[in-house]
């Protein structure tokens, strides 16, 4: 027997049998999530499997906890919420947030040189990637996610100027990286 009759069930009338712990309801909520939390988890992972292992986790919180999302912001910013804790955990529980003593060249490069070329999604996700776990940890949180560098501090237990200074070591990796691959693209190109 369908559950839903429609296709598309209200969120409300979704929400209340998934907590009532009808597959069907978990299935329908996953479906209608899971492209775009999948998306979040990759900003944090270092491979695809990885942003699955965290997705999967994450929903696994979801299912678990849904019965105390309280309606104060959209279900799906709570999920989000839910997918970015985890992937922090799986971060830490990895030991993928310590520093590295990798030395860096911080090459000086102005913002118009590095984004001459167009570059796809998965190629800037690629770059993200690279950057020493924290900083890519502290890219994200700031620049996608939009948390401040005091509640980024706090969840990642560092002090609020150590965020502003991963932050800006992040920028400036990434736009060595964008210069290099720039110069790459234009030697093939001019050959």
């Amino acid at each position: 027997m369908k559950l839903f009759q429609s296709q598309n069930p209200t969120e409300a009338d979704l929400l209340k049998e998934a907590i009532a712990g009808k597959r069907e309801a978990q299935r329908l909520l996953y479906q209608r999530y899971a492209s775009k939390m999948l998306a979040v988890s990759k900003r944090y992972a270092r491979t695809d499997f990885e942003a699955e292992d965290i997705l999967q986790d994450a929903f696994m919180k979801v299912f678990t906890h849904l019965k105390n999302f309280k309606g104060e912001c959209p279900v799906e910013f709570w999920i989000k919420r839910i997918v970015i804790n985890t992937a922090l955990k799986h971060q830490r529980s990895n030991r993928h947030l310590m520093v590295t003593d990798q030395e860096e060249e911080w090459e000086e490069a102005s913002e118009q040189d590095c984004f001459d070329s167009q570059y796809g999604y998965e190629e800037l996700l690629e770059l993200v990637r690279e950057l020493p776990p924290r900083y890519q940890a502290v890219f994200n949180l700031y620049a996608i996610e939009g948390f401040s560098h005091k509640e980024i501090g706090e969840m990642l237990e560092i002090t609020e100027s150590t965020s502003k200074s991963q932050y800006s070591r992040a920028r400036a990796s990434l736009r060595q990286a964008l210069l290099r691959l720039t110069r790459q693209y234009h030697e093939k190109v001019t050959g």
